[in-house]
């Protein structure tokens, strides 16, 4: 019995692809036996030759390709963040491996305090950081046993608000530092200050929502330094760096958003929910299966009223990315939190859809248990959706006929 071989392929809920593709046997294929040019005895000697040639050959080949892994670069990503807890969004990060005398890698600071340094090589390091008014020959940070590995990208920020930078200033230079805070805090109070910030959360979200994420986290990045303990300011930062495929800086984001809700005197279900389903994604997005769902679980158990919300995302979001032993797991807790939904009964079908066979004296598709009632529900629950002509046409290929019921109303 031949496999059915399908394409890879990722749905958007409002777009639709074809269905599927059969691999096939060469009818011409040649065969090395097949050939007699020469004489059985010339024919062996030659083909020990070549299988010596091949083998030789592949030996180098694998050598050559060991030497490439060994030497594969790598990379590096951070944020620099001052004494005062706020990102620094101008200078230079650098790695040397002299202790700061010369460098060999040098990169921008972007305006957001964020770094990013690919074609690495391999090896320790200590990370530099300089700002434009930083005197030739000195520096302003510098840490050190940063260790770069092949093909990895390595997340090292800069924070300069860690003990070990703050210890080594000067009375003076701390001074300053707690005088800032204070001053910080109390410019907050003010309700221009919560304003500004207000317009900015609902300006970072129509910027998430038009895709335009390198806004949003420009905006969230300064004012999660200037109100560390804004909830919706991290979540909203969160958002914005999954959309920038930033999966660490999210993970944090979204984990600091739960941590100051959670400790809050009121806190928000749906917030905290909706940072759960946010670490979902990422998690989803970084091939981290069993996380993902343990996070989207801790969404419907936080907030129970939009259960089948989070539930279909998730199902979606395992689409996206190919997992269907995933998606379909995510299908079935989606429809059992609500049986009406026909979108993850039609993503039910399409995940176990990957495991159809074909019957070798008819041809027709053979459904694996579970796929045909999955999209017979659908077809049951939108006779005419957007995915009705895709499951009628599975359907109609195997043993399975479509009721005259699923036909749509007059």
């Amino acid at each position: 019995m031949r496999r059915l071989v399908k394409r890879a392929r990722s749905i958007n809920i409002s777009k639709h692809q074809g269905v599927d593709s059969m691999n096939s046997s060469d009818p011409n294929r040649e065969h090395l036996g097949d050939r007699h040019a020469s004489p059985p005895s010339t024919f062996k000697e030659k083909n020990m030759k070549l299988r010596t040639l091949l083998s030789i050959t592949a030996a180098v080949l694998l050598s050559a390709s060991i030497a490439m892994a060994q030497e594969a670069p790598g990379k590096i990503h951070g944020r620099v963040i001052d004494p005062t807890g706020i990102p620094k969004g101008a200078g230079t990060i650098s790695l040397s491996t002299d202790g700061g005398h010369t460098y060999k890698y040098t990169f921008q600071i972007s305006p957001s305090g964020d770094f990013t340094g690919d074609g690495i090589a391999p090896g320790n390091y200590s990370m530099i950081l300089r700002l434009p008014d930083t005197a030739e020959g000195k520096f302003v940070d510098m840490i050190e046993n940063v260790k770069i590995t092949a093909g990895e990208d390595l997340h090292q920020d800069d924070d300069m608000s860690r003990a070990a930078y703050i210890d080594k200033m000067t009375p003076d230079q701390k001074k300053q530092v707690e005088e800032f805070k204070k001053k910080n805090a109390e410019v907050l109070k003010t309700n221009q200050v919560i304003k500004n910030l207000n317009a900015d959360l609902s300006d970072a979200r129509a910027a998430n929502k038009d895709k335009k994420y390198d806004v949003a986290e420009t905006l969230m990045v300064k004012d999660t330094g200037l109100k560390p303990d804004g909830e919706l300011l991290w979540y909203e930062l969160g958002n914005a760096e999954l959309g920038l495929k930033k999966w660490d800086e999210a993970t944090a984001a979204y984990k600091k958003a739960i941590d100051l809700s959670s400790a809050s005197k009121k806190p928000s279900p749906e917030l905290i929910a909706g940072a759960h389903a946010g670490l979902g994604e990422v998690y989803a997005r970084s091939n981290k299966a069993e996380d993902a769902a343990s996070e989207y679980d801790l969404a419907v158990k936080t907030n129970p009223a939009k259960a089948a919300f989070y539930l279909s995302n998730e199902t979606v979001v395992f689409q996206n990315v190919g997992n269907a032993d995933a998606q379909v797991a995510a299908a079935d807790k989606a429809i059992a939190a609500d049986p009406k939904n026909p979108l993850p009964y039609y993503l039910k079908g399409q995940g176990l859809a990957g495991k159809i066979t074909v019957d070798p004296k008819t041809g027709a598709y053979i459904l694996p248990p579970g796929c045909a009632d999955a999209y017979k529900k659908y077809l049951e629950l939108a006779p005419t959706g957007q995915f009705a002509a895709e499951s009628k046409a599975i359907l109609d290929a195997s043993q399975t006929k479509v009721e005259n019921k699923f036909k749509a109303k007059k």
